[in-house]
């Protein structure tokens, strides 16, 4: 009976500890379904309604249309019974505000949240763009004419300033420990709705969008609309995770996949603007992409992982540090990377003169680099194919290919060599992936710069073997995998 009693001890004293684990996390207990109504009660005085007068409307009609609106909605919405008083007894009706220091705003354009208690309020970009002037309203109904201190377009974040003291900021949580499956809620003002509370779980982390490169999302399940942007996005110990920026949707609205800036992005982000006005961002000068199965089979890896350089910029700190066109990025600063999208964010957040540590994979073998990160610079511009010279057949391949003028060189950022392919016949290159317009620069590590390099490297392939074709496309580097065929085609 006392082994019983010990073992049944020893069993609560475990989920107590699980229990006060879950707890330290942000999280319910297993097996509980979360009561939110504490937790909202509590932050809900940090998160901001925003609104904005564009800048192509003048202020006062601005703000007359708003109180139309307003107006209009609240009569709509009227009981019955009000309706018909305001009839009877139209010298009864309320009197428009006519006060032109606090703007009206129920137009809602997004959300924010109060990031520092001395008037800094965080939004995204895109709530505030071109706006004449923005109103941020909090829940206790005062109205303050922000100053727009700083936005970056890259990471879709803004930094506003209003004349307010001592603001119930929010308190940062650290968005690397969430995990996916874990509870998040946000607060905001979707269609104007204001303080609108919506609940869903983790659904990803690090996911990589077309519009934003130097943002990792984190993706939930959390119901988002229009007006929902910039609003936080709380974990259930009530600190700050994430700011809500986009939604994945075919109609325009919330389709289940909602996705959300991680606060450690877009607190440095803000700290800078508040700073220097301005954003710097980490620059390593190469143009990766994703490794694909024969390419992690060249490089003997176990599985496609990485990124591939498929481009090293001249006098970049990567060209300075030997980084080479083909070497596979597999981690940066110790953190592994599971595809291509996931190192612009983490080189981007990276302070520009920091020593950071690359392991990479070159010819079968892994080797460790050191890098001096610097500066982004602008990108440049793409491929112009006017204006060039005639085709020339060459090569086993299957391609006709002819010279790059000076101005399509320049223009496509190819300081020497390069041969535009003007037309891929049936063939190893066509089953590449090799398109008309491309540039090809390379074939087996060897460059191509003329027409005659290409027949006299496809000339030397090893038949039956494979092997990596480096072309330019659309501005950007892209190796390829090449089969050798046991005979060679005809050109």
């Amino acid at each position: 009976m006392k082994l019983a009693a010990v073992l049944r001890l020893s069993l609560a004293l475990a989920v107590m500890a699980v229990a006060a684990c879950q707890r330290d996390a942000g999280q319910p207990p297993a097996g509980a379904y979360p009561d939110f109504a504490d937790l909202v009660e509590r932050v809900s005085p940090s998160v901001v309604n925003i609104s904005t007068v564009p800048a192509d409307v003048p202020q006062e009609q601005a703000r007359a249309d708003a109180r139309a609106d307003s107006d209009a909605d609240a009569l709509k919405n009227a009981p019955e019974w009000f309706k018909r008083f305001l009839e009877e007894h139209p010298e009864e009706a309320p009197a428009p505000d006519d006060n032109a220091d606090l703007p009206p705003g129920p137009q809602s354009l997004g959300s924010g949240f109060v990031l520092w208690s001395d008037g800094y309020v965080l939004t995204n970009f895109h709530v505030v763009r071109d706006a004449k002037e923005v109103i941020v309203r909090l829940l206790d109904r005062r109205q303050f004419t922000a100053q727009v201190v700083g936005s970056d377009e890259a990471t879709d974040v803004a930094l506003l300033k209003i004349p307010a003291e001592d603001l119930p900021a929010v308190k940062i949580g650290d968005a690397s420990r969430l995990r996916p499956g874990q509870w998040a809620l946000a607060i905001g003002s979707p269609f104007g709705f204001d303080y609108s509370v919506t609940a869903g779980i983790v659904s990803a982390k690090g996911r990589a969008l077309i519009t934003e490169q130097y943002v990792p999302f984190i993706q939930t399940d959390v119901a988002i609309n229009p007006g929902n942007s910039g609003g936080p996005l709380f974990n259930m110990a009530g600190e700050v995770i994430g700011m809500n920026s986009q939604i994945y949707s075919q109609s325009g609205g919330y389709q289940g996949l909602s996705f959300s800036i991680p606060i450690d992005v877009a607190a440095k982000v803000a700290r800078q603007l508040k700073d220097s006005g301005k954003v710097t961002r980490g620059w390593l000068g190469v143009v990766v992409q994703e490794v694909d199965r024969d390419l992690a089979q060249q490089a003997r890896m176990d599985k496609p992982e990485g990124a591939l350089v498929a481009r090293v910029i001249a006098e970049s700190p990567a060209a300075r540090s030997g980084i080479r066109e083909g070497d596979i990025i597999l981690s940066y600063n110790g953190q592994e990377l599971p595809s291509s999208s996931a190192l612009p964010p983490m080189v981007g957040i990276t302070d520009p003169g920091t020593v950071a540590t690359l392991k990479l994979r070159r010819d079968g073998k892994t080797l460790t680099v050191k890098v001096d990160v610097g500066t982004l610079g602008p990108d440049g511009d793409q491929l112009d194919l006017t204006d060039a010279p005639a085709p020339v057949p060459a090569g086993p391949l299957g391609l006709v290919v002819r010279p790059m003028s000076a101005d399509e060189r320049s223009k496509a950022q190819v300081v020497n060599g390069g041969v535009l392919i003007v037309s891929v016949g049936d063939g190893p290159a066509a089953r590449a992936g090799i398109r008309a317009g491309d540039v090809l620069l390379q074939i087996s590590g060897q460059e191509i710069d003329t027409p005659d390099r290409l027949r006299v490297v496809a000339g030397r392939l090893t038949p039956g073997s494979s092997v990596q074709a480096l072309v330019q496309r659309r501005g950007a580097p892209l190796f390829l995998t090449l089969d050798v065929p046991d005979t060679a085609p005809s050109p």
